[in-house]
């Protein structure tokens, strides 16, 4: 049986609150987190800064398009939901609450982020909560930015598209170009064609950030130039305005997964600028 692991770090500032978050350990898989839902946080985001989690899946499980190897909330298997999405007025609402809450105490979110137990843009209100968050956003906070984290897989939907090109950051996973590897490490759960999804991520450019995980261990390493060089040739075909590259920061449902050392991390991320784009790096 599950139990809890853990909190949860939410940073306000000039002050730390800790909240009860769901972490769990079972005798099968590593720690992994499974967020609240609708809202999270806000959390301190390597990537993003002080963010406000927005969390469209449901809040006791995940429901993703991917079943990857390093994910945080674990292996899909093992994290069956039984409630039901958050509805779209259910998100508005506790997103108002919070963002009034926030404002009366002062606090300011530097990005309001999707991303939570699994792929935002499954849920079949993505578009017009997009619009219901930046309607808050503007009314709150309009110094924030809108992020949502993506593993690209509806972008074929044309109306997906166009909700994430609505928001300041579409953050879009591309670990590879290489099939197998894909397969292997992202696992998509459905009919997944890279070539497709390379192409309607161009269609999304200037505006489109990649988002690519780097990792080590035995048959799940992508950094060396077989990898690499390839994917930088997809990048030069879709021209985002930014790459960010990371790599596993905390246990993973898999193990053997090693972080990439920052030395290559380094590397890739001169290889990326040397091509003409803009990349940070998380280690």
């Amino acid at each position: 049986m599950a139990r809890p692991f853990g909190n949860e770090v939410r940073i306000f500032p000039n002050k730390f609150v800790f909240s009860r978050a769901l972490h769990y350990l079972c005798p099968s898989v590593m720690a992994t987190i499974i967020y609240p839902s609708p809202i999270f946080g806000p959390v301190r985001s390597r990537r993003l800064g002080i963010s406000l989690g927005i969390n469209l899946l449901p809040n006791d499980g995940k429901w993703c398009s991917f079943d990857c190897i390093y994910c945080e909330c674990g292996l899909n298997g093992e994290r069956r939901p039984k409630a039901p999405l958050p509805t779209r007025d259910e998100v508005a609402a506790a997103l108002e609450s919070q963002l009034q809450h926030m404002k009366d105490e002062g606090q300011h979110p530097d990005v309001l982020t999707f991303a939570g137990n699994g792929e935002p843009t499954l849920h079949p209100d993505f578009p017009a909560i997009v619009d219901d968050t930046v309607r808050l956003r503007d009314r709150f906070c309009p110094e924030a930015r809108i992020s949502v984290l993506s593993n690209s897989t509806q972008i074929h939907r044309p109306e997906i598209r166009a909700a994430l090109l609505r928001t300041d950051n579409p953050i879009m996973k591309l670990d590879t170009v290489d099939a197998n590897y894909i397969r292997k490490v992202d696992r998509p759960q459905g009919r997944y064609d890279v070539d497709c999804i390379i192409r309607h991520l161009t269609e999304m450019s200037p505006g489109v950030i990649i988002q690519t995980m780097f990792m080590a261990g035995e048959g799940v390493d992508n950094t060396d130039d077989s990898y690499v060089l390839p994917w930088i040739e997809a990048l030069k075909s879709i021209r985002p305005r930014q790459v960010m590259i990371y790599t596993v920061e905390r246990e993973t449902p898999v193990p053997g997964l090693e972080k990439a050392a920052p030395e290559i991390l380094d590397g890739i991320a001169e290889k990326v600028r040397q091509a003409g784009f803009d990349c940070s790096v998380s280690y």
